[in-house]
């Protein structure tokens, strides 16, 4: 099927707003029900806990009462890789061609059938994105019965991540198909996170498309691999050149300095010279 996107690829992408983010939750479980994630009985060990989606905790690191807290969404990055060209910090390892990058949406896909378990993903990925499945999925009497029957789960043995509710995409696809359309709607298409979130605070859809509302919220930059042109929007570890599709906004400044992890001395200089991009 043919697909209108002003004359380019797809580039499904997310922006998450740290300053609505109230680290309820919520992402979290609206993403493990509609894909099926498995989980165990005693959470406490979160070492071989899988979680496509996670809340982090970060603080201003000051006393009471200047102390502020910030929650942080984390799914998969979807990376594009230097110079992005699809070639993402995990797809590049892969001896299996177990995941890939598909260029016309720009998603990262896991295909579990192919993957041995090797884990050298795992070990590319700087943002910890992918587990192991130490188990087969166990779940508890009667709730076999409530999976989602569009995704399948996953065996002991392989490793799995977010996949930007891809199912949802084929979805959307095949309804446009029937109804004879070639465009896909921005609400067509939205991740289960995205929809779950109480607050508003995340935000998905085509970073091509200069109609929807992640484009228009973070400006990517079409010559510097989508770096945001907003002064409020950033990407972990920007200096990687991994060129994620997962972008962050905070009006905030200690939440942009931690978000992006900076070393001593690197803040300054960076926010010197993307304040100068702006004047």
């Amino acid at each position: 099927m043919k697909q209108d996107n002003h004359g380019k690829n797809h580039k499904y992408g997310m922006v998450i707003d740290l300053d609505k983010c109230t680290g309820c939750g919520s992402c979290m479980v609206a993403c493990m029900s509609e894909n099926n994630v498995p989980f165990k009985e005693d959470e406490t060990r979160k070492k071989d806990s899988i979680t496509w989606m996670r809340v982090y905790k970060l603080t201003n690191g000051k006393p009471f009462p200047e102390t502020e807290i910030c929650y942080m969404p984390r799914p998969c990055m979807h990376c594009g890789g230097k110079g992005d060209h699809g070639h993402s910090p995990c797809v590049s390892v892969c001896p299996a061609v177990a995941t890939d990058y598909d260029h016309s949406t720009g998603i990262v896909s896991q295909i579990y059938t192919r993957c041995f378990g090797c884990r050298y993903c795992m070990g590319a990925c700087p943002y910890h994105v992918r587990y192991f499945n130490w188990w087969d999925p166990k779940w508890p009497e009667g709730m076999e019965n409530y999976l989602s029957p569009d995704v399948s789960p996953r065996m002991r043995g392989v490793v799995e991540k977010c996949s930007f509710c891809f199912h949802r995409y084929q979805q959307a696809k095949d309804r446009a198909y029937v109804e004879e359309r070639e465009e896909i709607e921005e609400q067509e298409y939205q991740t289960a996170c995205t929809q779950a979130c109480p607050a508003g605070a995340i935000t998905f859809g085509d970073l091509n498309n200069p109609d929807h509302a992640v484009h228009q919220m973070v400006k990517p930059d079409p010559h510097a691999c989508g770096k945001p042109r907003n002064p409020k929007a950033f990407r972990l570890l920007e200096r990687l050149e991994t060129n994620p599709k997962v972008y962050y906004i905070s009006e905030r400044d200690w939440v942009r300095k931690a978000g992006d992890n900076y070393l001593e001395g690197e803040w300054e200089k960076v926010k010197n010279n993307h304040d100068k991009g702006h004047e």
